[in-house]
């Protein structure tokens, strides 16, 4: 693993891409899915950012 300290997720660089999948494995060995969640190597998860769709527009 690189030298990242967590949460530096912005820095770290992906190392295997899964995106059939949905995933893929950063450097310091986060894993990042495509719905915004991680999930760090200290067990520690952070949820997705899901869009409210109230909040969403839609064109006619």
């Amino acid at each position: 693993m690189c030298s990242h300290q967590l949460p530096d997720t912005l820095s770290a660089h992906v190392v295997a891409a899964h995106p059939e999948q949905g995933w893929s494995l950063l450097c310091d060995g986060t894993i990042v899915f495509d719905d915004s969640g991680e999930l760090h190597p200290d067990g520690s998860v952070v949820t997705p950012h899901r869009w409210q769709t109230r909040h969403l527009t839609t064109a006619a």
